[in-house]
């Protein structure tokens, strides 16, 4: 479903931002919530050391696989952890956190465990990088229902998005429902859900102040000199760490 993502731009960016607000060479970086390596793998074929976490097992499992066809072993690892307990006893240049990684932290509680186990895995002055959703452009477009359909091969795949909108708790229940169909035959089928927390910029600030951080820079996602607005749906943090780790 998400071929046409551009990960390669994305990893543009996020060496864009290092060069930018590194107080030095950025050599290691900490993925929170790494999927399948989408990011993970683009920076290790970059020369950095990448270690990747997901709580998903069977996603990091097929991390692992794409890592052994391409012989990179020496410069990356995947590990299975929940980011808000992320305890590796070492640490990194940067910490990046991205494709809404954060906004699943729906809980304040959840929020502040994920940003200081990113802060305790920084050295003092690395950058942690986020993209998040932005409460301003959620509020003024309102989430809307969407078809999304895929060729595979000799099948398609169709999914149905249904979003609810709780305003009162600054929250977007995402329902998926997913299609295979071959020929005119539904051959699989699969319902998700996903519960989403949109923020606002000084939500964010406090919360990243009082984990550790200084906040560098709020952008559009991946425009470091643009500027948020009540459509920028994507937005994105850059924040240094702070003396020791909280």
């Amino acid at each position: 479903m998400y071929r046409d993502k551009d990960y390669e731009a994305e990893c543009d960016f996020l060496e864009e931002v290092f060069r930018r607000y590194a107080s030095g060479p950025v050599r290691s970086v900490l993925d929170l919530g790494c999927g399948t390596g989408g990011h993970a793998l683009p920076l290790a074929r970059r020369g950095y050391q990448v270690c990747g976490v997901d709580r998903s097992a069977p996603m990091i499992t097929l991390a692992r696989e794409k890592l052994r066809a391409i012989d990179l072993m020496a410069n990356v690892c995947f590990e299975v952890a929940d980011i808000c307990t992320l305890e590796l006893r070492r640490t990194f240049d940067a910490v990046i956190c991205m494709f809404a990684v954060l906004s699943y932290q729906v809980s304040y509680e959840a929020l502040w465990a994920t940003l200081r186990a990113a802060r305790n895995h920084l050295s003092p002055g690395g950058l942690f990088v986020s993209d998040f959703w932005y409460g301003p452009a959620v509020l003024t477009q309102r989430p809307s229902e969407r078809v999304k359909i895929v060729q595979e091969g000799a099948d398609r795949l169709i999914r149905l998005t249904r979003p609810a909108l709780d305003v009162e708790h600054n929250l977007v229940q995402v329902s998926f429902h997913i299609l295979r169909l071959r020929g005119g035959e539904v051959v699989e089928e699969a319902e998700e859900e996903h519960l989403m927390r949109y923020f606002f910029r000084p939500e964010l600030e406090f919360f990243l102040e009082q984990t550790g951080f200084a906040v560098e820079a709020f952008c559009p996602f991946a425009q470091l000199d643009g500027k948020l607005g009540e459509h920028t749906w994507n937005a994105m943090v850059v924040a240094r760490a702070r003396g020791v780790g909280h």
